[in-house]
């Protein structure tokens, strides 16, 4: 059972992500009624004393990596990068996976279970921007960048910021029931239920082309997404043939036509979702798919979740919505 945690801090730390675990483990919500356990948490760090934070600050840290030693639950936080682990850091990560606890990492702390060598083989996520770095520099991982949490075995991680909340929040459901951590949740004033596969959401602006007539056709058809645009006459626009814009287009976007515009027309139901009251249908004429199962479709293939998800994670249950 899920009792004692223990938050290994760097100097270089992130306040936030470090808040996140304080946050869920650190207040003792046992007396409310709800089911909700007291933890043991203790923030630990190689050498006692201050450490900074990344925005300038520093934090006082009393106890060591001992700490960590028998702890249920060990917490890799952020930490500046550029330096390298001290290999203490790394015994502790390496001997509470061999144990048996839980492991977690928040955002880019996942590198420091990189290092260690508890990631190889696992599936795995982090900060979007940094998810490409991570797999390039540690192969045998299986980088997903398209999520907000992963848990392979006993290990959790996260991808940026926020996103550790609903990793948190994911393990006291694994280990106490969706009743606690529904309780939890309600008290942080958060969503109860994320998915770990739901996707980080990621906003696509207008890429920008290498050249002035590509620019002006992206923005052309960013606003008309509600138009079919085949290749050639794109291609006409521009002056190239279907062949020649088809290569340009892929080189310069990264995607072909048909994917950068179904791209832009999920961005734009998903601001229509945030910032509307348009049913499903509607958004799915104003953002260009014409119907709600096309926007279902590609929303969901993007996104990993549903309109109707999507919007009540951005609006709340208190969203006026009108049936679809």
């Amino acid at each position: 059972m899920l009792r004692s945690v223990a938050v290994i801090v760097l100097e270089g730390t992130s306040p936030f992500e470090f808040g996140v675990v304080c946050e869920v483990f650190g207040i003792d919500r046992s007396g409310r009624g709800t089911g909700v356990p007291r933890f043991d948490l203790r923030v630990c760090t190689p050498v006692p004393g201050a450490v900074g934070t990344k925005t300038g600050f520093s934090i006082n840290v009393e106890q060591g990596l001992e700490a960590a030693a028998d702890a249920d639950l060990v917490v890799m936080t952020p930490y500046g990068g550029e330096r390298p682990l001290p290999e203490e850091v790394l015994q502790v990560l390496r001997g509470a996976a061999r144990r048996g606890a839980w492991v977690m990492s928040i955002c880019s702390g996942a590198f420091a279970l990189a290092e260690a060598g508890v990631l190889d083989g696992l599936r795995c996520t982090t900060h979007w921007q940094y998810s490409h770095l991570l797999a390039e520099r540690y192969p045998r991982l299986r980088v997903d960048e398209n999520v907000l949490y992963v848990q392979d075995s006993r290990i959790i991680t996260s991808a940026g910021t926020a996103a550790g909340i609903d990793a948190c929040l994911h393990l006291v459901r694994t280990e106490f029931g969706a009743k606690v951590a529904a309780a939890m949740a309600r008290d942080m004033v958060v969503p109860p239920h994320r998915d770990g596969g739901q996707a980080q959401y990621i906003d696509r602006p207008v890429p920008e082309a290498g050249s002035e007539p590509m620019e002006q056709l992206l923005v052309w058809m960013g606003a008309h997404l509600d138009r079919e645009h085949p290749v050639p006459e794109l291609a006409a626009r521009v002056h190239m043939s279907p062949r020649t814009f088809a290569r340009r287009f892929r080189a310069e976007t990264g995607a072909t036509p048909a994917a950068w515009l179904n791209a832009q027309r999920v961005l734009r139901a998903q601001e229509l979702l945030e910032e509307t009251d348009l049913s499903v249908d509607e958004v799915a004429r104003e953002a260009g798919f014409g119907q709600a199962v096309l926007l279902r479709h590609h929303f969901g293939r993007q996104l990993n979740t549903s309109p109707q998800a999507y919007r009540r994670t951005f609006r709340g249950q208190l969203a006026v919505q009108r049936p679809a």
